[in-house]
C-alpha cells in the first residue's frame, strides 16, 4: 500500500491555478523529496496530505484512507518550516503537552528528547531555545506516536551541520522501520543523498518525478570530469564539450554521459595527479527542470 496517494489533483484558489493535475505517490518505507520555487504548490500538496485542504478536483488518498480522519491524522508526524510553542514551557512539558493532543504514549518524550539531542535541556523553558533547539524540539512532536507518514518542511532550518547529520540519520532509521517521509528543502546539496525519489513542482505542475539516476538520464545533462595536473591541449578531444580551469592544477572537462567512461579511461593514460567524475547534481537538475517549465527565477509566495 502507498502511504500517500494524488491522482489528477487540481487545486484552485478563487481564479488562480495553484496545482494543475498532480499524480504522485509515496510507497511505504520511502523518502521523497518535493521541490519547487517558491509558490510551486509544495505547501499546498502537504495542506492536502494533511486534511487541511480539500482539492477542488481529483483523489487523494493517505494511509489508505481520507486525509483529515482522525485516524489517519495520528498516524501523521508533521514539522512546519516555522515552529511556533508555548514559550513558558519547558522542552518537556512541550512534549507531553502534544503527546496528550494526539493520544500518543508519554512514555516516549524521555526517548525523543535524547534522540534529538534536547536532554540537557529538556528542563529549560523553550523561551530560552536557539531557533536549532526549537528546531529539535519540533522533530520530537512530529515522532511523537511513532507516525507511518512523517511530512517535513525545511527541516534543517537553524541546525549546524552536526545537527543536520543527526537528524538525516533519524530519517534514516525511520525509513528502515517502514516510515514514509516527504521532505520539502531549498537546501538541495544537504538534502539529496538521502532521498529515494524526487518530485520537482513548477507553476503548479509535476515537471519531473524518479529516482536521481531516472533523471539524470531523462535529463542528459554533461558529466563533470575533474582532472588535476594536465593542460587544457590534453584534455582537448572531440567527444569534450567544455574545459574550465579551476583552482590550483585542476581543470573541469564536460561531456555527454555516454562518452563518460570513454573520456575518464583517455585522461588515464595521460596520468593525472588525481581524477574525480560527478554526476548532474540534484541542484543542476532542479535548474534543467525550472528552466524546462519557464519558472527559473521564479519568485513570490510560498503556496
Amino acid at each position: 500500500m502507498n502511504a500517500v496517494e494524488l491522482h489528477n489533483v487540481y487545486q484552485q484558489y478563487g481564479t488562480m491555478a495553484v496545482l494543475d493535475n498532480i499524480s504522485l505517490n509515496v510507497a511505504e518505507g520511502e523518502v521523497l523529496g518535493l521541490f519547487g520555487h517558491n509558490g510551486a504548490g509544495k505547501t499546498t500538496t502537504v495542506r492536502l496530505i494533511l486534511g487541511l485542504l480539500q482539492a477542488t478536483s481529483g483523489q487523494v488518498r493517505v494511509l489508505g484512507g481520507t486525509p483529515g480522519d482522525s485516524d489517519i491524522r495520528r498516524d501523521i508526524g508533521f514539522l512546519p518550516e516555522n515552529v511556533t510553542f508555548y514559550p513558558q514551557l519547558t522542552g518537556r512539558e512541550t512534549l507531553l503537552h502534544f503527546a496528550r493532543l494526539k493520544g500518543a504514549a508519554v512514555q516516549q518524550v524521555d526517548d525523543l528528547l535524547e534522540q534529538v539531542g534536547l536532554t540537557a535541556a529538556s528542563s529549560k523553558r523553550v523561551k530560552t531555545y536557539s531557533k536549532g533547539m526549537r528546531q529539535r524540539l519540533g522533530l520530537a512532536q512530529a515522532l511523537l506516536g511513532r507516525p507511518r507518514l512523517l511530512l517535513l518542511d525545511e527541516p534543517t532550518v537553524g541546525l549546524d551541520p552536526i545537527a543536520t547529520q543527526e537528524l538525516y540519520q533519524v530519517i534514516g532509521r525511520l525509513r528502515d522501520e517502514g516510515t514514509s517521509i516527504v521532505i520539502c528543502s531549498h537546501v538541495l546539496p544537504g538534502v539529496e543523498p538521502y532521498i529515494d525519489r524526487a518530485a520537482v513542482l513548477a507553476l503548479g505542475r509535476l515537471e519531473a518525478i524518479g529516482s536521481l539516476h531516472e533523471l539524470r538520464t531523462q535529463a542528459q545533462l554533461p558529466v563533470r570530469i575533474r582532472a588535476a595536473g594536465l593542460t587544457v591541449a590534453q584534455l582537448s578531444a572531440p567527444d569534450v564539450q567544455t574545459i574550465r580551469p579551476l583552482h590550483g592544477a585542476w581543470h573541469e572537462v564536460f561531456v555527454a554521459p555516454a562518452d563518460k567512461l570513454a573520456t575518464v579511461q583517455r585522461i588515464l593514460q595521460l596520468q593525472p595527479q588525481d581524477l574525480e567524475v560527478q554526476p548532474p547534481s540534484l541542484e543542476d537538475l532542479y535548474c534543467y527542470y525550472m528552466e524546462k517549465a519557464g519558472a527559473l527565477g521564479v519568485a513570490g509566495v510560498q503556496q
